[in-house]
């Protein structure tokens, strides 16, 4: 569904609402999932950004209501965060385009923020809005597995359906587990750096067994790829915020960067 305030670039209301609604089948096959892409219509006026990003959110079965909140805001605080709305004005274009997309298993996803774009703080507060209300509340029952590779495929579909220019096409994993369902997330990760994308991740923490795993290692391995990618790990779930937003000022301006960050290249 459409939200108060957004200026679409590429997304017809009718389209959104029927994407919002779609429940994809577990075994989905690429090709069918390309045709996903007739979906979004181009609009009267495509935007040429210097950025395009698609946020890739886990909504898979291990992501309880505290994290479901965590991602949510998160990503709204930082969208919406003055370094960030800054960062964008000092683009060449003063303009990024963001989509946020929801997945779990193979198949399954729910697109919360069509492709709108960003050239202040009245777009960005409208974004980061959308997010905070429509975004995943936790609690997944059914085909609730983690499947990284096919959200890396949709990111690359969504990236290919954006209608105008982007000098740089970023898709942002954020997620709390290894890739167990689908394709081999290596295939779907060399696809992805062919198609020119660049796969940036944050890597929440995990638990297994009641002890705390961190899954910045695998995803830098394993996960993020193309040009200047890399993994932004959290000291503590407290920190995702403030992550997402040197992040996101990473990823649209390459000289600015946290003094204290310390993100993981892919080897």
């Amino acid at each position: 569904m459409g939200v108060d305030g957004f200026r679409p670039a590429g997304v017809v209301a009718v389209a959104v609402a029927a994407a919002n609604a779609l429940a994809l089948p577990l075994a989905l096959p690429l090709a069918m999932l390309a045709g996903m892409t007739l979906l979004w219509a181009p609009p009267a006026h495509a935007t040429d950004v210097d950025t395009a990003i698609v946020f890739a959110v886990d909504v898979s079965a291990s992501i309880d209501p505290s994290t479901a909140a965590l991602q949510r805001d998160g990503h709204a605080a930082a969208i919406s965060s003055p370094e960030v709305v800054a960062t964008i004005a000092r683009s060449r274009s003063g303009c990024i385009a963001i989509t946020y997309v929801e997945w779990s298993s193979q198949g399954q996803m729910r697109l919360v923020v069509p492709w709108t774009s960003v050239c202040g703080g009245a777009d960005a507060q409208a974004v980061a809005s959308g997010i905070r209300n429509e975004g995943d509340r936790g609690g997944c029952h059914t085909h609730c597995a983690t499947s990284i590779s096919f959200a890396i495929d949709l990111g690359v579909l969504l990236l290919e359906s954006y209608p105008g220019h982007a000098a740089r096409k970023i898709i942002d994993i954020s997620a709390n587990g290894t890739n167990n369902d689908g394709l081999p997330v290596e295939e779907s990760r060399l696809r992805a750096i062919a198609n020119g994308c660049t796969i940036n991740a944050i890597a929440l923490p995990e638990v297994i067994r009641g002890i705390p795993h961190d899954l910045t290692r695998y995803f830098a391995d394993n996960v993020i790829g193309g040009p200047n990618a890399f993994v932004m790990p959290l000291s503590t779930p407290r920190d995702y915020a403030l992550a997402l937003r040197w992040k996101m000022v990473r990823e649209i301006s390459r000289s600015i960067s946290s003094p204290s960050e310390k993100m993981l290249a892919h080897r």
